[in-house]
């Protein structure tokens, strides 16, 4: 059984429409669900049908959380399902449900699965990437790289888009989670990069396309956006890399935005807030860093 989780934040007409795009097809059995991160919007509430489950978050959590509150309740229902995360603002092609059930029929032993994502302009965006430890350079893959191994529809790598990301629950011993510690930005790197570590396979189809609106929710929060991929990229070094490399990446983004501040004062001022929040991570260590004031996904 198929189970969609999607995080909507003042995205019903995307959400929408992403339900529309999921074929009907009476030999699937799928369910829809939403987590809803902006509980005064009651507008969502009307997509509710017996396939499509809404569970309402308190406040907005931030999307690797209200994935987590997805994954809890698929678990518990069906810890063998297969889960598709996927953006409010992405859309299935008319052949992505029957390639994503046929791949998991001939390779069920791939734990993490991530697609390629195209964007509404027809370009590739990209569906994974590598990571460089020694650097701390994360490399997002905008093309399809020459597969070393043609027989296969898939590519082994470090990580995967959480914009179109499957989890075959059944190779999970416990239900997998995305640390509580981001809010918004590289939670899927971090959640492949943790379970490739544990011995899970992380690879990105070669075949299974999605459509992707680019940043039409996180473009409505420009500060707030910047902030949090400063502050979430800081996190990941911290947890994937070494001190130094973090210790060379914050003193650099700091220089370089304190430089720049009578150039680009906006921008740069967002850059030294998404250090700071970072800084305040490492003093109060239990703390999780989240923004409730605007909205953002």
């Amino acid at each position: 059984m198929i189970y969609w989780i999607t995080v909507n934040y003042y995205s019903t007409a995307l959400i929408e429409r992403l339900i529309n795009s999921i074929p009907v097809h009476s030999e699937i059995n799928y369910r829809v669900i939403i987590v809803n991160n902006s509980p005064d919007d009651s507008s969502i509430h009307s997509l509710k049908n017996e396939s499509i489950v809404i569970l309402d978050s308190p406040e907005n959590i931030g999307f690797g959380r209200g994935c987590n509150l997805g994954l809890d309740w698929v678990y518990q229902h069906n810890p063998r399902g297969i889960v598709w995360l996927i953006n409010p603002d992405a859309y299935l092609l008319e052949d992505s449900l029957t390639r994503v059930i046929e791949f998991f029929k001939t390779y069920p032993e791939i734990s993490i699965l991530g697609t390629l994502v195209d964007e509404t302009t027809g370009k590739l965006g990209f569906g994974g990437g590598e990571f460089n430890e020694k650097t701390g350079r994360i490399i997002a893959l905008d093309f399809i790289p020459k597969n070393p191994d043609s027989s296969l529809p898939y590519l082994t790598t470090k990580w995967v888009t959480g914009c179109s990301l499957l989890i075959n629950l059944q190779r999970f011993s416990e239900c997998p989670q995305f640390d509580p510690d981001y809010f918004l930005y590289y939670e899927d790197f971090d959640f492949c990069l943790r379970y490739g570590k544990r011995g899970h396979s992380v690879v990105m189809s070669t075949e299974i396309r999605v459509i992707h609106q680019s940043s039409s929710i996180t473009n409505q929060n420009q500060p707030l956006k910047i902030q949090q991929s400063i502050y979430s990229y800081l996190l990941s070094l911290e947890k994937h890399s070494n001190i130094w490399v973090l210790g060379y990446r914050l003193l650099r983004i700091s220089l370089v935005s304190g430089l720049s501040l009578l150039i680009y004062p906006q921008v740069s001022r967002h850059k030294l807030r998404g250090v700071w929040l970072y800084c305040q991570k490492r003093l109060h260590p239990g703390k999780i860093i989240s923004n409730k004031s605007r909205k953002t996904n």
